[in-house]
């Protein structure tokens, strides 16, 4: 039985697992200032994804869309840690999206972190420390080429797949000579950080090799990210939803296991049904 370790939590692996979406933001690509008014209407939001089939909520701060204004640590704070304390007792597993080592502290304090989804791979000083001082918090180590300001000015690669590979097993590596336990850590490729349709298109065609390159579990970030709208020629983020549950069952034949998603129902059905009919 494949088990993520995920603070009080043991994740069943041998299912897909959908991470549901609360971005507390002001300008994330697809929902910023949707769900982030109040504290009352990001918890309705998160109780809502809960009952569309969310296995585990990730919670963040800070958007890192390509173009990202920079936010303080403080802000970023002040905007996860109502959610946190809230969501924290109520018995499901909680994912905090962050790349700032003080803000993983802090939410570690609070007991509202069962899971670090960082998209700088626990690059931030500090980072690996810290969580190889917990005895059992989730670790997501994503790959990014640069930094959200500017990742997509005009990302480059000589072989994507090989060099996304070889960061994800340097950053593991780093995490378990820590010791940082290997049931604790999955990987994330890294969708539209730093990368261009064809890179996309390449990982998500090659995952299988990524997976065996790893030997990690693999969380996918596709959700109504750019790379749909170039394929199906959407522009608007929200109406995206067909091509990103599409997306995402192509990675679940190619053995992704979790699926970071804004639309969780579509996504829960979809993978009920390829899963019912042994796809």
């Amino acid at each position: 039985m494949s088990i993520w370790q995920a603070g009080r939590f043991q994740i069943d692996l041998n299912r897909p697992q959908i991470m549901g979406i609360v971005n507390l933001t002001p300008d994330s690509f697809s929902d910023g200032g949707t769900y982030s008014h109040t504290v009352q209407t990001a918890l309705r939001h998160a109780e809502q994804l809960l009952k569309d089939g969310a296995d585990i909520l990730d919670i963040g701060g800070e958007s890192t869309r390509p173009g990202a204004a920079y936010v303080s640590l403080a802000e970023e704070w002040a905007r996860v840690q109502p959610v946190l304390a809230e969501v924290a007792g109520w018995g499901v597993p909680v994912s905090l999206d962050t790349r700032r080592t003080e803000v993983m502290a802090k939410a570690l304090d609070l007991g509202g972190a069962d899971i670090i989804n960082d998209v700088a791979a626990l690059s931030d000083a500090g980072a690996v420390d810290l969580l190889a001082q917990q005895a059992d918090t989730g670790i997501c180590l994503m790959h990014m080429q640069g930094l959200p300001e500017t990742m997509q000015d005009n990302p480059h690669y000589q072989d994507v797949v090989g060099e996304v590979a070889r960061y994800l097993n340097s950053r593991a590596a780093a995490c378990i000579e820590a010791g940082i336990a290997r049931t604790r850590i999955t990987l994330d490729p890294g969708f539209g950080f730093g990368k261009n349709l064809q890179h996309n298109t390449a990982l998500m065609r090659h995952l299988p090799e990524l997976a065996a390159a790893t030997g990690l579990p693999l969380l996918i970030g596709v959700s109504r990210k750019r790379m749909i709208g170039e394929l199906t020629g959407e522009t608007d983020a929200a109406a995206r939803v067909h091509g990103s549950v599409a997306a995402a069952l192509a990675a679940a034949a190619r053995g992704a296991r979790i699926f970071r998603v804004h639309d969780v129902k579509a996504t829960a059905d979809a993978l009920k049904v390829w899963q019912a009919l042994g796809v």
